[in-house]
C-alpha cells in the first residue's frame, strides 16, 4: 500500500522544509542533504539562483495539481518521473542556467553573506519539499516484513470509480490466520525445480531458457516465502484427486499460456494428458487427463471483451485492434457454463494503440492516428473491460470458482521490446528494490479495486462461499527481474556473434521452470485452506 509521507512538525518556521519525509522504500531524506552538496559543490551560487528561477513554476505546478490532476492518472506519474530526474542532481549534475552580466562588487559584510546563505537554503529547501509532496503518494506501495509498517492489513481497499484503488492488501484474505500468503521475498532453495526441460514436453520455445542456451541457471533456485509461514510445494496428485471429474479454465493472454505450460509441467508428472482440443492458431487449447477424468483449458481473450485483433504470426499490427467494451469475448463466455474453477488475468495487451466501441460506436480510441478521436485512458479501458466481466460472473446463475490473478509486471530496462531493452538481472530483487513501477502500480490498483467492487456486489447477491478470490502475485512477480526469458527466447540468440544490444529481449514472460511454480503453490494453498 501507497503511505502518505510522516512530517515531523516543529514550531520553527523552517521546520517545515527541513523535516524528513519518509519513503517506503527507504529512510528518511531530508531536504538539508541536497542543500549540503549543492554548497559544497563550486557551483553553489549558479545551483541557488536555479532554485529561484524554477520555484515559481513548480508552486505552480503544484498548486494546479492538488486541484485539478489525478492522482491516479498516466501522466501525472510520468511527470513525477520526470521531475524527479530533472531536480534529483541539483547543484552536482544539474545544467546551469547562464546568468545575466553583471558589474563586479565587493564582498558584502558579514550578515549580508548570512542573509544569502539562508535565502539559498530556504528555496533550495523549499523546492525538494514541493517536489516530495508531489511525488510521495505515487511510490510503491511497500514489501516489507510485518512489523516495519502497522498499516498493512488484509482487508479491502475502498472502491473508487475514478480512483486508482486503495491502499489494502489483499482485497480478500487468503486464508484464516494472520500469515498473507503473497507478502513476503524469494529466499534461496537448494532443492531447485520441480521439473526441468528434459521432464516436461509442454514447454514452448519462447519460454524454455535451458534449451535456448542460457548459460547461467541461479534463477532456478529460489522459493516464495510469505512473512510468518511456509507453502507447500505443489503436490500433483493431491490436486488431481482432489479435481477429480472437474473443469479447469484459465482465460486471458500470453501470460495465462505460460501458466498453463507450467501447471502441465507439473501434473504430467503425475499422469501424462491428452491434447483434445486447439484452435487454428494454437491459442485455446484444452487437455484431458483421462484417469481422472480432469480436463484444463487454456482460452484465448487478452481483453476478455470483444476485440478484433488484427496481427500476423509475429504480432505484427495491420491495424489498431477495435474493442467492444459492451459485448464480452464469446471465446470464454460461450463456454461459461461447463467450467468449474476458472482463473482469468488480462492487462499487458491494453497498452497496445486500439479503437474503443460501445452500443456499436466508435467511443475513442489510445494512441490512434485519427486525432480527431477522443484519447481514453489505458486504466479507464482496462477498468471498462474488467467491469464488464465481472458483472457477468457476478449475475451469472452457474457459479464456478473465480481466481482472479493480478498484474504481472515486466522488467525492461534500458527500453522497451523494440527500443533496446533488456533484462540481465541474476537475482531478485530484495522487498524495497524495485524502485517506482508507476504504470504497474497504476494498473494494479485498478484492478484490485474493481475486484472489492465485484465480490462485495457477490456477497450482497448472496453469494454462495467464497466464489471470487484474488491471487494476488503482483509483489511477488514484481521481484523477479532475473527470471525472464530476456535473449533467450529464442535458441542460441548470440551464436553468429550478435552483440548483446542487438538481440530482442522478452522481458515479460517467464522462463519454465521458474517464478510461476510458485504461484502454483498459492493456488494449492488456498484450496487446502477452503
Amino acid at each position: 500500500m501507497t503511505r502518505t509521507p510522516r512530517r515531523q512538525f516543529s514550531s520553527h518556521p523552517l521546520a517545515y522544509i527541513f523535516s524528513p519525509v519518509v519513503f517506503p522504500e527507504g529512510p528518511p531524506i531530508h531536504s538539508v542533504t541536497v542543500v549540503t552538496r549543492a554548497l559544497t559543490h563550486p557551483r553553489f551560487t549558479v545551483a541557488s539562483r536555479s532554485a529561484q528561477q524554477l520555484l515559481p513554476h513548480l508552486v505552480a505546478t503544484n498548486n494546479h495539481r492538488r486541484s485539478t490532476a489525478p492522482l491516479h492518472s498516466a501522466s501525472a506519474r510520468a511527470e513525477c518521473r520526470r521531475r524527479s530526474e530533472e531536480f534529483g542532481g541539483m547543484g552536482m549534475e544539474y545544467e546551469p542556467v547562464p546568468l545575466a552580466a553583471s558589474s563586479p562588487k565587493k564582498p558584502a559584510a558579514g550578515g549580508r553573506a548570512a542573509l544569502k546563505l539562508l535565502l539559498a537554503l530556504l528555496l533550495v529547501g523549499l523546492a525538494m519539499r514541493l517536489l516530495a509532496d508531489r511525488c510521495a503518494s505515487r511510490l510503491l506501495p511497500p514489501t516489507a516484513p510485518p512489523g516495519e509498517d502497522k498499516a498493512l492489513a488484509a482487508k479491502a481497499p475502498p472502491a473508487q470509480e475514478e480512483a486508482g484503488g486503495g491502499d489494502g492488501v489483499p482485497v480478500t484474505p487468503s486464508g484464516a490466520g494472520s500469515c498473507d500468503l503473497f507478502h513476503g521475498e524469494w529466499v534461496h532453495d537448494s532443492s531447485g525445480p520441480a521439473y526441468t526441460n528434459a521432464t516436461c514436453r509442454f514447454i514452448e520455445t519462447p519460454q524454455n531458457c535451458m534449451s535456448n542456451g542460457r548459460p547461467d541457471d541461479g534463477y532456478l533456485y529460489w522459493k516464495w516465502k510469505p512473512y510468518g509461514c511456509e507453502v507447500p510445494p505443489f503436490e500433483g496428485k493431491t490436486f488431481l484427486e482432489d479435481m477429480r471429474g472437474k473443469h479447469w479454465a484459465l482465460v486471458g493472454d500470453s501470460i495465462l499460456r505460460n501458466h498453463v505450460q507450467s501447471l502441465l509441467c507439473l501434473l504430467s508428472k503425475v499422469e501424462d494428458p491428452t491434447e483434445v482440443y486447439h484452435d487454428k492458431t494454437y491459442q485455446s487449447r484444452r487437455w484431458h487427463f483421462p484417469s481422472y477424468n480432469f480436463t484444463l483449458s487454456l482460452v484465448w481473450a487478452p481483453f476478455l471483451v470483444k476485440a478484433e485483433i488484427f496481427e500476423d504470426e509475429n504480432g505484427i499490427s495491420s491495424a489498431e485492434p477495435r474493442l467492444t467494451f459492451d459485448v464480452l469475448d464469446a471465446n470464454w463466455v460461450g463456454q461459461w457454463s461447463s467450467f468449474d474453477y476458472v482463473i482469468i488475468s488480462t492487462g499487458q495487451w491494453f497498452f497496445k494503440k486500439a479503437v474503443y466501441l460501445e452500443k456499436g460506436a466508435v467511443i475513442g480510441c489510445h494512441y490512434c492516428q485519427d486525432k480527431s478521436l477522443r484519447e481514453v485512458s489505458i486504466d479507464y479501458s482496462f477498468r471498462r473491460a474488467l467491469r464488464e466481466a465481472f458483472r457477468f460472473i457476478t449475475a451469472s446463475a452457474h457459479r464456478p470458482v473465480v481466481f482472479y490473478r493480478t498484474w504481472s509486471p515486466s522488467h525492461f530496462e534500458g527500453g522497451e521490446w523494440f527500443s533496446g531493452g533488456r533484462c540481465d538481472r541474476k537475482a531478485p530483487f530484495k522487498p524495497r528494490e524495485a524502485g517506482d513501477r508507476a504504470l504497474d502500480n497504476l494498473m494494479w490498483r485498478v484492478e484490485r479495486a474493481e475486484f472489492a467492487k465485484a465480490a462485495a456486489e457477490d456477497g450482497a447477491a448472496g453469494g454462495e462461499g467464497r466464489r471470487l478470490r484474488l491471487l494476488d502475485t503482483f509483489e511477488m512477480s514484481l521481484q523477479r527481474p532475473d527470471a525472464h526469458a530476456g535473449p533467450y527466447r529464442a535458441y542460441q540468440p548470440f551464436a553468429k556473434g550478435a552483440a548483446a544490444g542487438k538481440v530482442q529481449n522478452d522481458c515479460l514472460h517467464w522462463c519454465l521452470p521458474g517464478p510461476i511454480e510458485a504461484w502454483n503453490d498459492i493456488i494449492m494453498q488456498m484450496l487446502a485452506e477452503d
